[in-house]
């Protein structure tokens, strides 16, 4: 075939699309089946994260592997990094890493065991559907995304077929083989269709079909690496300087790797193929060279960890904080949705962001209560507005978490930190309703609160506010130990309501005006404290009873019988 005239173009371009889009399919399925089995797992090996870097390194191709997207696991870095528990030496090894987490991809489609793909898809597709426990049916997901893999391989294969006598194409790709081309061609590609996986399973699938040799594979493997930077780009608009800076070092470390590797593309050529051997194939070839690629750039960045962090912190300084509090959400980004597990640990990190709001009203409303002008009244009810807002946002991103297919444990993961975040927002009503219309009558009825029941409203208050503290912070961290000191307040607050209720009694008793007014506004807020401390308590049982395995509403007898509980059940 000399010319173009017999070259059936829809024939080819339907079946190389249709191919890739079944290839992206089952890679998907794959991940998803993955993330369902191993998303626990590796959840708690990032919270594990400790400073050293090659566990980081391992930790970022471990989870990227599964997650199949580097940039989901930047996105993620981002989120510890804000939230203080991680820093930014720390994240460059996981981002090395999650490059060596890529070619898993290569070195599964270079299998040539297409024959069996429409079988892997029968028996997966059996066990999905007709299977019973969510894990079966997520192995059976899995192999199915197997099956869906190497079916969309073949099909790109084939429709390649007609190629192999087309001189043009022929011509572009012997092209391919300056480096500097290829590069070029394999970035463009990769940052317009936004998957190095794509780029990846399009050269392999040349590759099998004779159209492309090592050196031009190799090329366009480089410049995939190079092009999907672009999508951590992209995913760092509008984001924090954080996920800039885990932007860039993404951006950084892959260009500078490429650069490094650039001028040996036919050394490396050379040496994946003789390791391979003659019976290799191209296709293993390339697959092999990009993970030597990858891991090489890794293992020789790793030790240059701190000045790499230097020099992104002198490239992207941090600017001065605002200081008008935002009610956008910190850490709930799109891209950790397919990840259930990971995107949950999101929302529990979020919901300690709606915490703060709370606190803020919590430690403005007592002032205001008893002292405060309806100016500063109608601040703290405004403030509830943020706490509102924000735990929209929040309902609103586990919406589409529960789109996804979740497992057994991230279902009960959800109705955790859902009642975690009602429980929050309930005590930011508590306040703006509640406390705020009290402060309201006090002015209205012309009270003045004795300094002696100020001073001991001050203490009861101060208390419960460290119970919301450490509520959060057990929470946040999943401390079992914290949220038993939650629990263990409730005598002090019970011993505390109890003194502040018999010295209302006997200032009642005592003369003076407006006493049962007084008696009823200091009691109130009493009571209104109590029933926030409650929350708190709420909150922390629900950490408590993940540990446990525990139903969430594990009360104490006390607890049941306790009249803030009986009024909020009545709710």
């Amino acid at each position: 075939m000399a010319n173009g005239a017999e070259l059936d173009l829809f024939t080819i371009t339907a079946g190389l699309g249709g191919g890739l889009a079944i290839f992206l399919f089952g890679l998907e399925q794959l991940s998803a089946g993955l993330k369902a089995v191993a998303g626990e797992k590796m959840k708690t090996i990032l919270a594990r994260l400790t400073s050293n870097r090659f566990l980081g390194m391992f930790t970022g191709a471990f989870v990227t592997a599964i997650i199949q997207s580097s940039s989901v696991t930047t996105v993620l870095v981002v989120g510890f990094i804000s939230a203080g528990l991680m820093k930014l030496s720390q994240s460059i090894g996981i981002i090395m890493g999650a490059n060596v987490g890529t070619t898993i991809t290569a070195q599964i489609i270079a299998f040539k065991i297409t024959h069996f793909a429409m079988v892997m898809v029968a028996v997966g597709f059996f066990m999905f559907f007709f299977g019973r426990g969510d894990k079966f049916k997520q192995y059976g997901n899995m192999i199915m995304g197997l099956g869906l893999i190497f079916l969309g391989m073949n099909l790109m294969s084939d429709a390649m077929y007609p190629l192999r006598s087309y001189e043009p194409f022929l011509d572009l790709m012997v092209s391919m083989e300056n480096p500097f081309l290829g590069l070029l061609v394999g970035a463009a590609f990769t940052a317009l269709v936004q998957s190095s996986s794509a780029t990846t399973g399009i050269v392999i699938a040349l590759a099998t079909q004779g159209l492309l040799s090592l050196p031009g594979g190799i090329a366009l493997i480089f410049g995939a690496n190079v092009g999907t930077c672009v999508t951590a780009m992209l995913a760092s608009i509008g984001k924090p300087r954080e996920a800039l800076r885990a932007a860039v070092v993404h951006v950084l470390f892959n260009i500078a790797g490429v650069l490094l590797w650039i001028g040996f593309v036919d050394q490396l050529a050379g040496f994946v193929h003789k390791i391979g051997g003659n019976a290799s194939g191209t296709a293993r070839d390339i697959a092999n060279a990009h993970t030597i690629f990858n891991v090489a750039n890794a293992f020789i960045f790793i030790w240059f960890v701190t000045p790499f962090a230097k020099l992104v912190e002198r490239l992207v300084p941090l600017e001065s904080e605002p200081s008008k509090i935002s009610t956008k959400p910190k850490y709930l980004d799109e891209p950790l949705i397919s990840t259930p597990s990971i995107a949950l640990n999101a929302v529990r990190m979020e919901i300690g962001e709606l915490g703060k709001h709370v606190q803020r009203m919590m430690q403005a409303i007592l002032p205001a209560t008893l002292t405060g002008t309806n100016a500063s009244l109608d601040k703290v009810a405004d403030m509830d507005s943020n706490v509102d807002s924000l735990h929209m946002a929040i309902l609103k991103y586990v919406r589409k978490i529960g789109a996804q297919s979740l497992g057994e444990e991230d279902m009960r993961e959800v109705v955790r930190l859902m009642s975690a975040a009602n429980h929050i927002e309930n005590i930011g009503d508590l306040i703006e309703t509640d406390l705020v219309q009290i402060g309201r009558r006090r002015i209205e009825e012309r009270i003045h609160v004795s300094p002696e029941t100020t001073r001991l409203l001050k203490s009861f208050h101060n208390k419960v506010d460290h119970s919301i503290e450490l509520a959060l912070e057990a929470l946040i961290n999943e401390d079992v130990e914290i949220a038993h000191k939650v629990i263990d307040m409730k005598h002090t607050i019970a011993s505390d309501s109890t003194a502040i209720s018999a010295f209302g009694a006997t200032r009642l008793l005592a003369e003076g005006e407006n006493r049962h007014h007084t008696y009823s506004r200091e009691m109130e807020t009493m009571e209104r404290l109590q029933r926030i401390y409650y929350f708190a308590k709420r909150i922390a049982k629900g950490v408590i009873a993940k540990a446990d395995s525990h139903e969430l509403e594990n009360w104490d007898e006390d607890d049941q019988d306790h009249p803030a509980v009986q009024a909020q059940t009545a709710e």
